[in-house]
């Protein structure tokens, strides 16, 4: 596989599909208004279609194992296009959700598989920089998301949105053509397990999002009945091998604890720009895309970094910012918008950094065997943090209701603080755990 190629277009159509989640984070106070929901169901918009998006990821990712990715590629790839087209008639909320739910049903197949790919067919010693590739087209989705969002949103109208990520389809073909050609494996899709781990997923989101306790008891109950099920069978579709390595969970937490921030920054500063400062979607995309564009052109030396430096050093250097922007976004929002452009310059290059570290560090400590179905689940947990932290940030603002604007965004940012400092812990407490094992390798090699 020539990866100067394929790397290049696969990472255009994942920037069409992060921008699908970026271009609905600026129109969320247009859309709001004008289906007339509140912000804790409005936010269902970004948080169903990121939850979706990561169980397909996981999907997309275990199937890998097993089937050839350019049948997988062409199956998501044609389910993302038509829910898009369907999506630009939207006109209620039910069938806003609905297409944004089968939107996610193929979006994961870009996400998911690229980190195979780049896994299977790049060596180590430059996978780093076809990681941070895949990150580069990320930021750039994140940097020009808010711009065309704020431009569609106030000339087309929101529905308009659904017409750009319909583009996909484009690339099929070409995709089909540059990707090497694999042959299916014998197997038996664990279907009750991939039932159950959507049902994890969305009784436990549903319990966050409604307060329900009766919707977390269901979560809980269907947990149990994976674990059950994990003990008892052979071919499971999350492996449970995954989870006998101490490193691979630590670094879970930590790509959840990353897009926890990311996507519930991303989710509160546009409300910030519209409600505390009155700027229209064109403007809130301006203000957040400088940040964004700087995070894009910064991730092609950021793989050489993590190639030449490893990961962890960029990693723990991404964390530390990522906090103190926090703090700095905790302490000064509602001064001026020039602190959300100047402090969006300095978090999107972190978040990006830190996510293509993260990842490259866990296909690093994974055996080639696992590189698949870990992966896969890696992004599902990714992505269950950004959905859990969107949900989780419209009801703290929902609860703040009674108290000023700017004292809710500041409860809001605090929480946020909270969980990057939890992250940090647990990144110390991963080094510190590589460090005792490789000192007590010298020593029995001695």
């Amino acid at each position: 596989m020539n990866d100067k190629i394929v790397m290049p277009v696969w990472t255009f159509g994942l920037f069409i599909v992060i921008m699908n989640t970026t271009m609905f984070n600026v129109s969320i106070p247009s859309i709001i208004g004008d289906i007339g929901v509140s912000a804790s169901l409005g936010s269902w918009i970004i948080s169903s279609y990121s939850i979706g998006y990561a169980l397909s990821t996981m999907i997309y990712s275990r199937l890998s194992d097993v089937l050839p990715i350019r049948r997988l590629l062409a199956v998501g790839l044609v389910i993302l296009g038509l829910a898009s087209v369907f999506g630009i008639f939207a006109s209620n909320f039910q069938a806003l959700l609905f297409a944004r739910i089968a939107q996610s049903a193929g979006a994961g197949v870009t996400a998911g598989l690229g980190l195979v790919i780049a896994s299977r067919y790049i060596p180590y010693e430059r996978r780093g920089r076809a990681i941070a590739m895949i990150s580069a087209g990320s930021a750039m989705a994140f940097g020009l998301g808010p711009i065309v969002g704020g431009l569609i949103t106030e000339y087309i109208g929101w529905e308009g949105l659904f017409g750009v990520t319909s583009l996909v389809l484009l690339l099929l073909p070409v995709l089909l053509r540059l990707l090497p050609k694999e042959q299916p494996k014998p197997f038996r899709f664990d279907l009750l397990g991939a039932v159950l781990t959507v049902a994890n997923a969305v009784a436990i989101l549903t319990a966050v999002t409604q307060r329900s306790f009766f919707w977390l008891a269901v979560g809980i109950l269907s947990i149990a009945v994976h674990i059950w099920h994990l003990q008892r069978k052979n071919e499971s579709f999350i492996n449970p091998k995954l989870f006998a390595e101490p490193k691979y969970r630590k670094l879970l937490y930590v790509g959840f604890s990353i897009l926890v921030l990311n996507l519930g920054n991303l989710f509160i500063m546009p409300l910030v720009l519209a409600n505390l400062f009155t700027d229209s979607p064109l403007m809130i995309g301006l203000t957040i895309a400088p940040g964004a564009v700087l995070s894009a052109f910064l991730t092609r030396f950021v793989g050489g970094w993590i190639d030449r430096y490893g990961n962890m050093r960029v990693l723990i250097i991404g964390q530390v910012i990522l906090a103190l922007v926090l703090i700095v976004f905790w302490a000064m929002i509602g001064i001026s918008a020039a602190v959300v452009l100047v402090g969006y310059l300095f978090f999107s290059p972190a978040a990006s950094a830190s996510l293509a570290s993260l990842n490259n560090e866990t296909t690093r400590i994974l055996p080639s065997n696992l590189i698949g179905s870990g992966m896969g689940f890696m992004q599902l947990i990714q992505f269950f943090g950004g959905s859990v932290s969107v949900a989780v940030c419209g009801i703290l603002l929902d609860i703040q209701k009674k108290d000023s604007l700017v004292h809710a965004y500041e409860f809001v940012y605090a929480a946020l603080i909270a969980v990057s400092i939890c992250s940090l812990f647990m990144l110390t407490w991963y080094v510190r755990s590589n460090q005792r094992a490789a000192s007590r390798s010298i020593l029995a090699n001695e």
